[in-house]
C-alpha cells in the first residue's frame, strides 16, 4: 500500500467521523426536546402479516422489564397460538390473557353469538384498561369486531378518549382500522402486503403464524 492510498484512507476516514459527528450532534439536540411521556393508543392495521406479531413483541417487553399487561383477543380462539401458551405457562403473574373470541366469523356462522362474544371481550378489555396495574393492554383483532358493527366504534373512541389512565398503553390490531380510531392514536403503523406464502399454497405455520 502506498503513502499516498494510506493518506487517502485516513482521510476518508477522517470524513466519516466529521460526518457522524454532525449527526449525533444534530440527533441530540432533536432527542433533548422529547421529554414528555404518556400512555399511547397504538395501532397496528393494514393487509400485511405481521400486526399481531408486533404488539406481542411490545407485550413480551413488558414481561421483560417485569410490568403489569394483559391481551384481550377479540377474533381468534379455536386455534392455540405460540404466545397464548408461553404466557400461561410462564408469565400468567405478569400477563393476564384473555380469549374471547371463538374464531373468525366465517367459521362461526352464528353473528349473535359473535356479537356476545365480542361485547363482553370489550367489557373486559375495559377492565383491564382501567386496572391501574396494567401498563399496556393488546386488544388483539378489535379492529375487526368494530368493522363488523359487535362493538360501537364511538363508545371505543370515548373510553379511550376519557377514561384510558394516562400512563396506560393499549395497542389495537386488526385490519380496516376506523379512520376515526387512527386519528385518534398516538401511532399508528400500516403492515404493508408485498408477498405472502399463502398466495402460493402455503398454508399458515407453527412458529410462524401462530
Amino acid at each position: 500500500m502506498t503513502e499516498e492510498t494510506t493518506a487517502s484512507g485516513e482521510a476518508d476516514l477522517a470524513r466519516h467521523a466529521e460526518k457522524m459527528a454532525k449527526k449525533k450532534a444534530a440527533r441530540d439536540k432533536i432527542m433533548a426536546t422529547k421529554t414528555g411521556e404518556k400512555g399511547l393508543i397504538i395501532v397496528h392495521t393494514g393487509k400485511g402479516k405481521g400486526k399481531s406479531s408486533a404488539a406481542f413483541g411490545m407485550i413480551f417487553r413488558h414481561i421483560a422489564h417485569g410490568k403489569k399487561c394483559a391481551v384481550v383477543q377479540f377474533i381468534k380462539g379455536a386455534m392455540s397460538t405460540g404466545e397464548r401458551d408461553m404466557i400461561l405457562k410462564h408469565f400468567s403473574d405478569l400477563c393476564d390473557f384473555h380469549t374471547m373470541g371463538e374464531g373468525f366469523t366465517w367459521e362461526t356462522q352464528d353473528k349473535a353469538r359473535d356479537i356476545e362474544m365480542a361485547q363482553a371481550a370489550w367489557a373486559k378489555a375495559k377492565e383491564l384498561i382501567r386496572d391501574p396495574l396494567n401498563s399496556m393492554v393488546l386488544l388483539d383483532e378489535v379492529n375487526i369486531a368494530i368493522r363488523y358493527d359487535y362493538i360501537d366504534l364511538a363508545e371505543v373512541l370515548e373510553f379511550l378518549a376519557t377514561e384510558k389512565p394516562p400512563m396506560t398503553h393499549v395497542v389495537l390490531t386488526g385490519r380496516n382500522a376506523k379512520d376515526e380510531l387512527i386519528e385518534l392514536a398516538d401511532l399508528v403503523t400500516e403492515m404493508e402486503l408485498v408477498k405472502h406464502p399463502f398466495r402460493s399454497g402455503i398454508k399458515a405455520q407453527i412458529g410462524v403464524e401462530y
